[in-house]
């Protein structure tokens, strides 16, 4: 009897460490896939965009004035750097009242655009 008791829990162990490496395997694949879904959001590059604030001249739906760019005709609101830093948000050229230029690099994370720099540039004259 006691012979089968070992061989028992020697079965067990084996089901046990082959659990354990399919549920690792499992996890590794996750993690992999997840990489190449945020790999493929990324826009790092130095790029021109629209900038403005998201709420008053994109129409995004938020809580207050916040910081956006639109990127390809779509509107992500910026993390990394804020509306108020950029002057007065509510002047006749500030970003509730006019959509500027700003020369941006940074990744598009989580529907959100995460700046690595922002400058802001002239107003053009009309």
């Amino acid at each position: 009897m006691s012979n089968f008791k070992i061989q028992f829990k020697h079965q067990n162990m084996k089901l046990f460490i082959f659990l354990l490496m399919f549920s690792s395997a499992g996890f590794s694949a996750n993690a992999q896939t997840t990489e190449a879904n945020t790999a493929s959001e990324v826009k790092s590059n130095i790029q021109i965009v629209e900038a403005s604030c998201g709420e008053c001249k994109f129409g995004m739906a938020g809580k207050g004035c916040q910081l956006a760019v639109r990127i390809d005709g779509k509107a992500y609101f910026v993390d990394g750097t804020a509306i108020d830093k950029h002057g007065d948000a509510h002047s006749s050229t500030g970003f509730c009242n006019a959509i500027r230029k700003a020369e941006v690099k940074g990744n598009i994370v989580d529907n959100r655009f995460v700046a690595q720099s922002f400058k802001l540039l002239p107003a053009e004259n009309k």
